[in-house]
């Protein structure tokens, strides 16, 4: 199946085979190799694609889409995308639709410009979707509960299932240390040189990994945060290589059982296949908008290489002290009742490597402008960085929940 499909709006009154020959030119310039399907007046599968677009080939078709309107309703469908070609009064016609649309609280947009701009959009627009889809039906594991520090941090367990389709559940810390006792213990070496204190901790930060793994599958997760810092006194080791290795892997998994941190990894994962390095904001210069960001851990595939330290505060355990390539980043967060969002575009410009920090730690460039919000107005502690310019989508994203 392709991602679009073209549904289309007619006035009786022109000439059909006038018409059809504007839609096949049209049509042809902007998905000049196919790539789509077309259902033309036929509106009983609607919804079923990623991305369903209602073409308004003419004028005069403002009083069809009313009558079809409830049917689409009725089927769940609340946001409509109309398609003009610029001809026959298309552009009019879907300017009072899209009108109408905004009167009854719906949410739409004309797709309308040249064939390059009109396919731009249209493949936003399916990014967006299956972004979307991805995260329905997701469940998230809580494993333990959230970090006593994270004071501002707090979740809407029901607000983020009916927004997003997420489903976060509790799982009790006890049930993760049953789970470590029940892997054999190995012997396994560090992949990476590492003084002996880290050599001594790393089998049984492995066995944590596969404890985790182990929750994931009885569970059925897609993705966790784990109050880790109870793995201190529990077991004498921390959780920053297996939540590492998780985010290497595709699975979200956030740090100190910070929900907000871990639906903002989630949703960027569906977004751009990343789910990026939760950090502590540091250091801010607001003159020249640099921020440095650290934690202990750090998803493997995001680095360019990595080596292997203690925890910060702790001192015990294996913590990463990762090594990032330089170049476009974006920082986000999502609140934790996901009505406030944080999203800026900048630049990676180095890494360091300071006694007085969590082990990985990168200076991240923003429009001085954007530190602002991290100094009156934050969204909690923990950041979300990611690679790329992810503003766009991630917007859209937003827009849609």
């Amino acid at each position: 199946m392709h991602p679009v499909a073209i549904y289309t709006l007619t006035s009786s009154l022109h000439d059909e085979s006038s018409v059809s020959a504007i839609t096949d030119r049209f049509l042809g310039d902007i998905f000049p190799e196919g790539g789509y399907d077309y259902r033309g007046s036929d509106f009983t599968l609607f919804g079923d694609h990623p991305a369903d677009l209602i073409f308004v080939r003419t004028g005069g078709t403002e009083g069809i889409f009313r009558e079809i309107l409830p049917g689409l309703l009725d089927a769940g469908i609340r946001r409509f995308n109309l398609l003009t070609s610029g001809k026959s009064n298309s552009l009019a016609a879907s300017m009072e639709i899209l009108s109408f649309l905004r009167l009854q609280g719906l949410q739409g947009e004309i797709l309308h410009g040249k064939p390059g701009l009109v396919r731009e959009r249209i493949e936003g627009l399916v990014r967006v979707e299956e972004a979307l889809e991805r995260l329905r039906s997701t469940c998230l594991g809580v494993i333990g509960k959230p970090s006593d520090w994270l004071i501002a941090s707090g979740t809407d367990y029901q607000k983020v299932y009916d927004r997003l389709g997420i489903w976060l559940e509790d799982i009790p810390m006890e049930e993760l240390l049953d789970a470590i006792k029940g892997v054999p213990p190995g012997d396994s070496l560090p992949e990476k040189e590492c003084a002996s204190e880290v050599r001594a901790a790393w089998p049984g930060a492995v066995r944590i990994h596969e404890a985790l793994k182990t929750l994931i599958v009885n569970h059925n997760l897609q993705g966790l945060t784990l109050r880790c810092f109870d793995l201190l006194g529990a077991v004498g080791n921390t959780g920053c290589l297996a939540l590492a290795r998780l985010n290497a892997e595709g699975i979200p998994a956030g740090c100190e059982g910070d929900i907000p941190a871990l639906l903002t990894m989630t949703i960027a994962l569906a977004a751009t296949g990343y789910t990026g390095f939760q950090a502590n904001p540091s250091r801010i210069d607001p003159e020249t908008g640099e921020i440095v960001l650290a934690h202990c851990t750090v998803p493997l595939n995001l680095v360019t290489d990595y080596g292997l330290d203690t925890h910060f505060e702790s001192g015990i355990g294996v913590g990463i002290r990762g090594r990032f390539p330089e170049g476009p980043v974006t920082v986000f967060k999502v609140s934790g009742d996901l009505e406030r969002s944080f999203i800026a575009e900048g630049e990676l410009v180095r890494n360091l490597s300071e006694p007085d920090l969590c082990r990985t730690q990168v200076v991240v460039r923003l429009d001085p402008s954007d530190t602002a919000y991290f100094l009156h107005d934050p969204i909690g502690n923990h950041h979300i960085v990611l690679p790329g310019r992810r503003k766009a989508l991630l917007s859209a994203i937003l827009k849609r929940i």
